[in-house]
């Protein structure tokens, strides 16, 4: 897109001032809480350098100490221009630092954030000066069930599907440049002849009523500009409607769906009086999901949906990609796979992630880091963060579908417990007041309450079981009349199938004979046998009559979890085609 720039970490929302600060930051443990006291802001005790925005516990941090420190902290000193200052905020971006960080410049303390997967930002204009300054960070993480953390361990040892933990700042840290007032944030919601936008600009107190701020926006498509409009912003909170297309146009809108990726150009201008004072780029695709009777559509055409599950794990950088090419790559070897979507697990991935899913026309299920504890706490951490994370992504046209809740993690209890079935139904309609254009599964795998799609999680590696478990005469899972999988019900208590969408969201996970990892169920010999049981268990999921699509587990390998179609190191265990040929069964012709 127009607005794309490598590394850039926020594709979807981009000023060309702006400078990057990954790289080599000072550093200390802190494992006696000293840092605040002794004053580590002032005078900071260098004890070892970090690759920023690697965290501790990898080997591309350059340290790659996998032991528990609860507390940590950085230090950075950076060259501000008289000109960077002159007329300008100045706003510390931290796209994901786990889990509560305080921040200080020039040992004036600035602000602190709680949560560790999406992005939170600092207004350093008033602690900055002219020349060198100094960047301090304290980041306190810990294993409390409490807090999100998705798959990161919460004892200190792994095992299972639960990881090395991730300390710290783990994603891009940078500061950009803007104007006393500017553009804070704006919200697309395409439609099939126009686009609506909801715009949100920050005023500060200097500003006065006399001023006249206006926003331009300009859309184009392949270096075409269809339509530009200006209008007049009245509030810090506007919603302008603007036609995609401007009359005497000659331009047919091009939706955005897997197979045509079509991205249109929009610039956003903010002026004061005459004058321009501050200038977003970004692009939108114009798309529709909905949900007839027990089907998906996308763009009014049946989706069935192919999806696999990616935790986003690196061996060398775990939760952190060690570049934007290693996003693109995985991409492209899903799509070499013959998937149509990915299941980003139990994380809310570099934002560049879903930049190139919109590229590439890859369907996401964008899925939270859930909590493993149900109490007020970890209520409140849980969905302050989903807040902000599902507002942070929704102009993303790749994402599908939200899913705040997988497998019934942090409400162990949900069959019986009204408590918590009321949670998990508050985050679905939560979710759909931020967001009514995309599906939300309240509970992934098991015991929904209200959900937009049923999702079932099913381990079975014998195809024949697997078919006897869903194609039953009375569809006793279906109807909640029994557990599957050994010890779940599809609905909590009191909820019962109202005819949604079913997807078959987790199975397979099938590993190839070792004694250095796990997969589930019984282990393979060879790539021949691996074969072999994807084919048998996926056509069975496509015999499946009222089954929608699937989840195949997973990706890749991660640390001690071997089950995926490739190793940690991404060397692909059987050739992309073979699964590829798998996947491309028509769907029609193996039902009838």
């Amino acid at each position: 897109m127009k607005c794309y720039i490598k590394d850039y970490p926020r594709p979807q929302f981009v000023r060309k001032e702006w400078k990057n600060l990954n790289g080599e930051w000072n550093f200390i443990f802190d494992d006696k809480d000293e840092g605040e006291i002794k004053k580590f802001f002032e005078n900071f005790p260098i004890h070892k350098k970090i690759n920023v925005p690697f965290t501790y516990e990898t080997k591309l941090s350059g340290i790659e100490d996998e032991t528990i420190h609860y507390i940590v902290w950085y230090n950075k000193k950076i060259k501000i221009s008289k000109e960077q200052l002159q007329n300008n905020n100045i706003i510390l971006n931290f796209e994901g630092s786990d889990y509560k960080t305080k921040v200080w410049i020039n040992g004036n303390y600035v602000g602190e954030n709680i949560g560790g997967y999406s992005r939170f930002s600092f207004n350093i204009e008033k602690y900055i000066v002219e020349g060198e300054n100094d960047i301090t960070v304290k980041v306190q993480d810990s294993l409390s069930k409490d807090q999100p953390r998705g798959k990161q361990r919460y004892k200190k040892e792994s095992w299972k599907c639960w990881y090395i933990q991730t300390t710290g700042i783990w994603k891009t840290v940078w500061i950009e440049w803007v104007y006393k007032k500017y553009i804070k944030n704006i919200k697309n919601i395409p439609k099939a002849n126009k686009v609506q936008l909801e715009i949100e600009t920050n005023l500060l107190e200097r500003d006065i009523e006399e001023q006249n701020y206006y926003i331009e926006m300009e859309i184009a498509f392949n270096g075409q500009i269809l339509n530009k409009v200006k209008e007049l912003l009245n509030n810090n909170y506007q919603k302008i409607e603007m036609d995609i297309v401007q009359d005497g146009t000659d331009h047919i809108v091009q939706k955005w769906d897997t197979n045509n990726p079509n991205l249109y150009d929009i610039s956003y201008k903010l002026y004061c009086n005459n004058e321009i004072i501050d200038t977003v780029y970004s692009y939108f695709g114009i798309r529709n999901i909905s949900i007839k009777e027990n089907k998906i559509f996308l763009n009014e055409e049946q989706l069935y949906l192919k999806l696999i599950l990616d935790q986003g794990y690196w061996k060398e950088s775990h939760l952190t990609p060690p570049s934007e090419e290693s996003l693109i790559n995985d991409i492209e070897s899903v799509l070499a796979f013959g998937y149509n979507g990915i299941r980003k697990h139990q994380k809310i991935e570099d934002e560049r992630f879903l930049y190139w899913c919109d590229i590439k026309g890859v369907l996401v299920w964008s899925e939270m880091a859930n909590c493993y504890n149900f109490d007020d706490d970890s209520l409140q951490k849980f969905t302050n963060e989903w807040i902000r994370v599902v507002k942070q992504n929704y102009n993303h046209p790749s994402i599908i579908t939200w899913v705040p809740i997988n497998e019934s993690w942090g409400i162990p209890e949900v069959s019986i417990c009204k408590k918590q079935q009321n949670f998990a139904t508050s985050l679905y309609y939560l979710t759909k007041a931020i967001d009514n254009t995309r599906p939300v599964i309240s509970n992934d795998g098991w015991e929904h309450t209200i959900s937009d799609i049923i999702t079932i999680h099913d381990y079975k590696q014998d195809d024949e079981l697997l078919y006897q478990e869903y194609m039953d005469q009375d569809m006793a899972v279906l109807k909640n009349l029994k557990e599957y999988n050994g010890k779940h019900r599809l609905f909590a208590n009191g909820y019962k199938y109202e005819g949604q969408p079913v997807i078959m969201s987790e199975y397979g996970g099938i590993a190839i004979n070792s004694n250095e990892g796990w997969g589930y169920g019984k282990q393979v010999k060879d790539e021949k046998e691996l074969i072999d049981r994807y084919t048998r268990l996926t056509k069975v999921i496509y015999n499946i009559h009222y089954i929608s699509g699937y989840c195949y587990t997973q990706l890749t390998d991660v640390q001690q979890e071997i089950n995926g179609l490739m190793n940690a190191e991404r060397n692909y265990k059987i050739q992309p085609d073979i699964i590829k040929n798998i996947n491309s069964i028509d769907t029609d012709t193996e039902k009838n």
